[in-house]
This record gives C-alpha cells, structure tokens and sequence, in this order.
C-alpha cells in the first residue's frame, strides 16, 4: 500500500478519480440512455456533414468514454497499491482524445457555447497526463 498522504500522489489518485467518475457516468449514461441520446444528437448534427454518421459516433463516444473511466480507475487501484500509474496515464490520454473528438464535434454543428465547455475537462486531462509523468 502506497502512501496516499504524499501529496503528487494524491493528486494523482484524486484527479484519477474524477476521471473515472465524470468518464464512467457520462459513459454509462449513453449507454442506458441510448435512444434520447440518439434523438437529441440526430437534430444537433442534422445540418452537418456527419448527420448520416451520428450513431456511429455516439457508440464511439461511449465506448471511448467508459474505457477512460475503467482505467482511471484500474489506475486509481494500481497507484494505491503500488504507486505504478501506468492504467491511470491510458486513462487520462483516452479521457482527453474523447474530449478533443465531442470538441470537434461541437465545432462541427456550430455550437460554440457547447465547445467551450469541454476546454475545463480537456485541460483537466492534459493535466493528468502531466501530473502522471512526474
């Protein structure tokens, strides 16, 4: 067992958390939720290019999203256990190309307010990653 007490590890472990919960629900929730999802991103991108390709990105979407969420967590265990971050650095790099795809998917269908909102989680990601190579 690790001593969570230091504070990069910590940090490590705490941000890791986050990643899982946040990839995890938003994840799950495609999941579960499929069909609304479906229907709401169908009028999103229904003046797009990608307007015929929409659920395929949507199971992309999740499937990526859970992925980042399990090894965030895998990742969470393994530093407690041995200070190795090796399933937390996967998680946070597939956690931050997920949010550069919704990115340039909200760029796509012109909704910039939506865009800008994934900038916080995005930089949150880049700084896992950077936090995870100390």
């Amino acid at each position: 067992m690790q001593n969570l007490l230091d504070p990069i590890l910590f940090s490590q472990v705490i941000t890791s958390l986050l990643l899982s919960i946040l990839f995890l629900q938003s994840g799950l929730d495609k999941v579960f939720n499929f069909a609304d999802n479906l229907s709401w991103l169908q009028g999103h991108f229904s003046k797009t290019p990608f307007r015929n390709q929409v659920k395929k990105m949507l199971v992309s979407i999740a499937i990526l999203e859970v992925l980042a969420g399990i090894l965030a967590l895998v990742g969470v265990g393994q530093m407690a256990m041995s200070g190795q971050k090796t399933w937390a650095m996967y998680g946070a790099q597939v956690a931050a190309f997920d949010i550069l795809l919704l990115f340039f998917g909200q760029r796509i269908a012109k909704d910039y307010a939506g865009a800008a909102s994934l900038v916080p989680y995005f930089i949150l990601c880049v700084g896992e990653v950077l936090l995870l190579s100390l």
